[in-house]
């Protein structure tokens, strides 16, 4: 390692070639990890995220969110449209009321999983 270089950097082609070709191997398609870089991008938007973790603990309506979270419910609304493209939320009507709610648990389990790994700092 160079003294004025913080990081290690190979100077070589290949150390360990049974590796690189076990992992390319398991590597998905590009295609679904462009998908996947994409979901999670969902999750790279702090409003994004107050509503996700607001659905996390009760089915609500976009008046309610946009009280919680002292925003318009124009905004409320377009981030809703968003979160329910990515299949992150979903809703249902009741009269003249939709109110939204996460998707099913994976979108749970990956909001906990997160704040959890963030409070272990």
């Amino acid at each position: 390692m160079n003294q004025d270089n913080k990081f290690a950097v190979c100077d070589c082609d290949v150390i360990h070639a049974d590796i690189v070709e076990n992992v390319k191997g398991n590597m998905p398609e590009d295609e679904l990890l462009y998908d996947l870089a994409d979901f999670f991008k969902m999750f790279s938007d702090s409003t994004r995220i107050k509503i996700l973790w607001a659905l996390d603990y009760e089915e609500m309506c976009v008046c309610d969110l946009a009280v919680l979270l002292n925003m318009t419910k124009s905004a409320i609304s377009h981030q809703l449209k968003t979160l329910r493209q990515e299949k992150l939320v979903k809703n249902r009507r009741d009269g003249k009321v939709t109110f939204y709610s996460l998707q099913d648990e994976h979108v749970k389990n990956l909001l906990e999983i997160g704040m959890e790994h963030i409070e272990e700092k």
